[in-house]
């Protein structure tokens, strides 16, 4: 598995569903991406267990991520068409329901491996060649400045994502850091050896 915070994120063109329900032979990332802010999240396979409520749960949360200028985009190996009909799948019969961002295929399977993240089995649970539970956020500039992977049967925690964003965002309009455990509305902490020390003088007891 590769590491791709600080470097660019892998471009790619592949069909996709968008958040509309309308099916597109060509959805490029970089194109729809351009200026904005990003979460790029990729899940094993359709019609599963745990992947329905990460997904669910990431549409859950399109409003906030809407405010903040955040484009989503969930990624499998599946087809647009196996996409397209898990969406028409009510919630109530194991289906994902009109998820509002856009789902895009990776039948060939080259996002996954340019994102470093198919699986190749062994000592995981994933099966071989599917992509693992990987979420990247991606900054304006098309840079990604987070990367989180977890093994298949642990679910992700999607306001951890709306967190990362905040974050990010918080440090660009103020140029101060987020320790541990910082939520928005929190201080932020000034990057300097004095800064560091007034940080923990009043907030250490609390992390």
């Amino acid at each position: 598995m590769s590491i791709l915070v600080g470097k660019k994120a892998p471009d790619f063109t592949t069909p996709a569903v968008l958040a509309d329900g309308s099916i597109v032979d060509s959805f490029n990332l970089a194109e729809t991406i351009k200026g904005k802010y990003a979460v790029v999240f990729f899940y094993p396979l359709d019609f599963t267990f745990v992947c329905p409520s990460e997904i669910i749960a990431m549409s859950n949360r399109m409003e906030e991520f809407r405010k903040m200028g955040v484009e989503v985009v969930g990624i499998s190996i599946d087809s647009h068409f196996t996409h397209n009909a898990w969406r028409n799948t009510p919630v109530n019969e194991g289906g994902i329901g009109q998820v509002e961002y856009t789902l895009a295929a990776d039948m060939d399977h080259s996002i996954a491996q340019a994102y470093g993240i198919e699986s190749e089995g062994g000592d995981s649970y994933y099966p071989p060649g599917v992509a693992m539970r990987a979420s990247f956020v991606i900054d304006q500039k098309g840079f990604v400045r987070s990367q989180i992977v977890n093994d298949e049967p642990i679910g992700r925690n999607m306001d951890e994502l709306v967190r990362v964003v905040d974050a990010l965002q918080f440090f660009e309009e103020n140029g101060q850091v987020c320790p541990a455990g910082w939520n928005k509305g929190d201080k932020g902490m000034v990057n300097t050896p004095e800064g560091v020390a007034s940080y923990l003088a009043e907030s250490s007891e609390g992390l």
